[in-house]
């Protein structure tokens, strides 16, 4: 006797029933797909309505940076001038001391702000107290939500060589007061440490969430070979949580010359220009003071070609050395 036919489920078919079993289209599929899932798209709108509203709509206006913008004659009556902005930049005398101030100021954030928050989210993992733990991670999340206006103002009034508490504590043991605010070769440390004092709790979430991934079990047998806290730290949770940290890397890396233009602004002044003048504060004095909206959008979209050439190659060795990619 020949033996019942089945689908891939394992029921049975019967005879005639063939005939009206047909592969999904794609379109079905996707339409089932989303029916199944449209609850969690609902909660994904208003997410694609922002990008699409202001990351991808404005991408139009673009096309000034090849245009004499001209705010009567509106973006598409205004003259066409081809290359003419990016070549006023690359041959501007201040070109590469804003590329050097950039850069160093991303990188030396990238150095040691990036490792900081891996760093803590380490410690804190190892606190046991649990109200205790609670207590480090509100006070580490705090200053994140603190306006840049008020973070840039803390730092000068704490620096003050007038009233400020770290001259207070300097002359206290005998020193003189230092002037740090107008001292070029102090702008760059005093930034990276707010940004490093502001940011470390909030980006200490991600590798919390991390370690929570970590299968307990692989404690359980290093602990059973005599591994200490120090080697379950580096054969067992550093490899746990690597995926999570290249990542982060990667994307850290395409923002080495997106630094933040407020804190800069409100923090530097005339005296500091030598190290502190970025970019992003010479395209504000081009663009809002200047009013030259097509020469300070085309140096951002230099900044923006340059900062996708960094994401991709970080992500690109990052595929080849390790597997973990972004795509």
């Amino acid at each position: 006797m020949k033996p019942a036919e089945t689908d891939l489920a394992g029921a049975v078919i019967t005879p005639g029933v063939r005939s009206r079993v047909r592969p999904g289209t794609g379109k079905g599929r996707m339409a089932r797909a989303f029916r199944r899932s449209k609850y969690l798209w609902l909660l994904f709108l208003p997410c694609l309505v922002y990008y699409l509203l202001f990351k991808y709509a404005p991408m139009f206006g673009l096309v000034i940076t090849f245009k004499n913008y001209n705010v009567f004659k509106g973006i598409w009556a205004s003259d066409w001038v081809g290359l003419k902005y990016y070549r006023m930049f690359f041959s501007n005398p201040d070109f590469w001391v804003l590329m050097k101030n950039t850069v160093l100021l991303g990188v030396y954030k990238l150095v040691f702000g990036f490792p900081a928050p891996i760093i803590l989210a380490l410690l804190m993992n190892e606190i046991k107290n649990a109200v205790f733990k609670k207590w480090v991670q509100t006070f580490s999340y705090l200053p994140h939500f603190i306006s840049n206006v008020i973070v840039a103002s803390m730092v000068i009034m704490f620096l003050s060589p007038t009233g400020g508490i770290v001259n207070k504590l300097i002359t206290a043991f005998g020193g003189s007061p230092v002037n740090f605010m107008m001292e070029p070769g102090l702008f760059r440390p005093i930034y990276v440490i707010s940004e490093i004092w502001q940011h470390i709790g909030w980006e200490t979430i991600i590798y919390l969430a991390a370690l929570t991934a970590v299968d307990p079990q692989l404690y359980e047998a290093a602990g059973i070979d005599g591994a200490g806290r120090w080697r379950k730290l580096w054969h067992v949770t550093l490899p746990g949580i690597a995926p999570t940290i290249m990542i982060v890397l990667i994307l850290n890396i395409g923002k080495v010359l997106e630094i933040g233009f407020e804190k800069v602004f409100l923090m530097y002044n005339p005296a500091v220009y030598s190290t502190a003048d970025i970019i992003s504060t010479y395209v504000y004095r081009v663009g809002m003071e200047q009013g030259n909206f097509s020469y300070a959008s085309a140096i951002d979209l230099f900044m923006g070609v340059i900062s996708f050439i960094f994401i991709f190659s970080a992500n690109y060795f990052s595929r080849r050395l390790g597997g973990t990619s972004l795509w």
